[in-house]
């Protein structure tokens, strides 16, 4: 290595070391004084950048919660959303965020409430839906809140990067926070062929906290322009695709699409949460007609940013891949999740 590039190493670890004095003493102070809701506070979060399946799991428990007769509200801040504006119910996705709109669109009669404020959020949700629970997105960071569950979710394919705090690493915080989990959830294990160096590893830091495995799986396939109308898994067989996404973690997509048959021929990565131009689509739709490449896949969190008048054009090119989280050993998930409710 050179020693420019050591002394940036050296920099950023610096950095690294300033970061993470803060947050310790930001999490100290704030675990003191946490405001507490009058109602369930259960938080969903990641101790690193990139994505972990965080807001999937937030739909799987919302969804169950309400089949249990809860009232349940998504607290949210709409991350890199074009507006400062809170409490957006029904906004487009570039004024709540793509991640809180497909929330909304797939958590039918259950409030998404986007604010940068949770705790003003978790009192909305009380006073205007009466919520009996709230469920933090990307909640870990958020240390003013006293919660009831903390569940942590983990990439196996990348669990801790290399261990260093921001900017050095992709650690939010330092990793003896992880102490703080009730349940640890590691996600996409099935894209990762080894998972029992993490699992022994959490054991050994947190063996109070349940660790449990999940999978991502594709689940339908639809055009972008008429996503009522879904076409099977095998529909892309053999073929030739073109991939565009904006994700944390474009490398799991891939794989997925390679587990169902198709041929990567093309792939455009986008930084996380990445608003599409029509220039965006333009470049990517003439570079797959250049290599004869037809068919265009993109994640459903992707087609919440694509602009309508965009997909009238060029939507009957553009398929969509829908990836569900499936819980191994669900039952000893729900068994922690309702114990909330039986103390």
């Amino acid at each position: 290595m050179s020693l420019f590039g050591s002394c940036i190493k050296f920099f950023l670890l610096l950095v690294s070391l300033l970061y993470g004095l803060i947050v310790r003493i930001l999490i100290l102070f704030y675990r003191f004084y946490p405001y507490i809701l009058k109602c369930t506070v259960i938080s969903v979060g990641n101790i690193t950048l990139g994505g972990t399946g965080k807001s999937s799991l937030v739909e799987f428990i919302a969804r169950n919660l309400k089949q249990q007769g809860h009232t349940v509200a998504v607290l949210t801040r709409g991350y890199r959303r074009l507006t400062e504006q809170d409490n957006l119910k029904g906004a487009p996705h570039e004024e709540m965020g793509d991640e809180p709109y497909m929330l909304q669109e797939k958590l039918s009669g259950i409030p998404v409430i986007v604010d940068s404020d949770r705790i003003k959020a978790g009192i909305r949700a009380i006073r205007d839906y009466d919520a009996d629970t709230v469920i933090l997105d990307d909640g870990m960071q958020q240390w003013k809140i006293k919660k009831d569950l903390e569940i942590i979710t983990i990439n196996a394919t990348c669990p801790l990067g290399n261990g260093h705090l921001l900017p050095r690493g992709i650690l939010r915080e330092p990793i003896s926070s992880l102490r703080r989990a009730d349940i640890f959830i590691l996600t996409k294990t099935n894209l990762s062929p080894d998972n029992e160096k993490i699992k022994y590893f959490l054991n050994g830091l947190n063996p109070g906290a349940l660790i449990l495995e999940s999978i991502h799986k594709p689940v339908a396939l639809y055009k972008a322009a008429k996503p009522a109308e879904p076409l099977g898994l095998n529909f892309l067989e053999g073929k030739p695709v073109t991939l565009f996404c904006g994700i944390g973690d474009p490398d799991s997509f891939e794989n997925l699409i390679k587990s169902i048959g198709a041929n990567v021929g093309l792939c455009f990565k986008f930084t996380d949460h990445h608003n599409y131009t029509g220039t965006d689509l333009d470049g990517i739709i003439e570079a797959s007609r250049k290599k004869n490449i037809r068919t265009v896949v993109t994640t459903e969190k992707d087609a919440a940013r694509l602009d309508e008048s965009e997909l009238g054009r060029l939507g009957e090119e553009i398929l969509v891949l829908r990836i569900e989280q499936s819980i191994k050993d669900e039952q000893r998930f729900f068994d922690r999740l309702f114990k909330l409710y039986r103390l």
